[in-house]
């Protein structure tokens, strides 16, 4: 059977982990920054990163996959793309920082419906907010957050963050072999 997660790890390690001096988006400084859009436009890491998350979220019952922009936004895309090769239905979606100022003036974008049970996704967390930003969103929307999903848990609070959802990291910075 092939190792999906240890070759995504390994496209993680080549394309996305940089050193230097970064400002977080959480307002953290850091010696290193993980650029997960060197990874998630790749082809192989697409479709591995979609089989990944599909594997973490196929146990429930969900209508929908998405979260904050813009992260969520390739990754809702690999995943329900897996799902439909799996021969589930499942819909995308996106949470936008703020409302648009024109057209349906949404913060969500996507098929999202009150009562949907849905997995948010996320690439890098550090504290978790933004992946919280979208939880609420999805909450006041009238959905039920059932999984939150991330590429890689920085191990600095995002798991506290959302305390009382179910948590599951695809990878950890021990995992790509950083000492936080």
């Amino acid at each position: 059977m092939p190792d999906h997660r240890g070759r995504l790890l390994e496209l993680f390690k080549s394309r996305a982990v940089k050193f230097g001096d970064f400002t977080l988006a959480s307002g953290q400084r850091s010696s290193f920054y993980i650029n997960s859009k060197d990874v998630l436009f790749h082809s192989e890491a697409a479709w591995l990163l979609g089989e990944l998350i599909y594997q973490a979220t196929s146990d429930l019952d969900l209508q929908a996959v998405g979260g904050l922009e813009v992260g969520a936004i390739p990754m809702a895309t690999a995943t329900v793309m897996r799902y439909h090769d799996h021969g589930r239905e499942m819909e995308g979606f996106f949470v936008r920082k703020q409302a648009k100022e024109h057209g349906s003036k949404s913060r969500i974008e996507g098929r999202l419906k009150s009562g949907d049970r849905v997995a948010i996704l996320d690439d890098v967390l550090t504290t978790g907010g933004s992946a919280l930003q979208a939880v609420k969103a999805v909450e006041e929307a009238g959905a039920k957050v059932e999984r939150v999903v991330c590429i890689v848990d920085r191990l600095q609070g995002a798991r506290e963050t959302l305390a009382g959802y179910d948590f599951r990291p695809l990878f950890t910075l021990r995992d790509l072999g950083i000492q936080s």
